[in-house]
């Protein structure tokens, strides 16, 4: 927050240069709470308005759930069952009030698109899921074209070394292969890869190469025969393979857990 105030008010960039997406946690979908949630992110951003505001997982627990104990305690669910329908009620108001410019969906499935979809006033602007070669979430991409949602990806790159006996996908044969054939880095064939989909991608990295290597992806682009056979990879991984990086394993037991593939 303070380093955007400081940006915005030495006049260097300004606000409606600046896209800015927040998410309600787990923990404030009862309608209620919802205010309560986005106006935290507002006060720890020091902003009046966010451009995207996402309902960050179907799951919802008790308000009192203790994050650092979630590995101990698995999912908590919040008792008063808030359905999908009074959330998305909530958020519709946010927008209605001026907090949020846009609202969306992240880690949803599409039987629970379809929940918010019945009841929507305002549709989903997005919806941001894990999306790579080893996860190509085709399906969902399907589903979110035919009914006009923008299809988000996180962890493009995979996340190489958080799940054992998880292969890297930058270090691919045919992945290095075609950033051989573009003169790029295999990160940058993975995020062209989305690009060529259609897709909006969200790269993560804290090393300032790296995001300016992450930048470096407007002068080129990959034909529809590569973003076939990179799609394919996933057809071609063993049995029993998991293809997930953030399957949040800790809340299986909810009921409304999504990532039942």
């Amino acid at each position: 927050g303070e380093a955007l105030r400081r940006v915005f008010d030495a006049g260097t960039i300004k606000r409606e240069e600046v896209f800015v997406t927040g998410k309600l946690t787990a923990t404030h979908q009862r309608p209620e709470r919802v205010p309560e949630g986005c106006a935290q992110t507002l006060s720890d951003l020091k902003l009046d308005y966010l451009d995207l505001y996402l309902i960050h997982t179907p799951m919802h627990l008790t308000p009192d759930f203790n994050f650092e104990k979630a590995n101990e305690l698995g999912a908590i669910p919040d008792p008063q069952n808030p359905s999908f329908a009074e959330t998305w009620g909530a958020m519709e108001k946010l927008v209605e009030a001026g907090y949020c410019r846009n609202i969306g969906l992240s880690n949803f499935n599409i039987k629970q698109m379809d929940e918010v979809l019945r009841v929507a006033k305002i549709r989903p602007a997005c919806l941001q899921v894990e999306s790579h070669p080893h996860l190509p979430n085709l399906e969902l991409l399907e589903y979110c074209k035919r009914e006009d949602i923008a299809f988000v990806a996180y962890s493009p790159l995979t996340s190489p070394g958080k799940r054992p006996g998880q292969a890297s996908i930058l270090e691919n044969e045919l992945v290095r292969e075609i950033a051989e054939r573009h003169n790029a880095s295999p990160a940058q064939i993975l995020i062209r890869y989305q690009i060529d989909k259609g897709n909006g991608v969200i790269v993560k990295s804290v090393t300032p190469s790296r995001i300016t290597e992450n930048l470096a992806v407007t002068d080129f682009s990959l034909s529809p025969g590569e973003v076939s056979q990179l799609s394919a990879i996933s057809d071609s991984l063993p049995s029993g393979y998991e293809k997930r990086c953030c399957k949040w394993d800790r809340f299986h037991n909810h009921p409304r857990y999504p990532f039942e593939d």
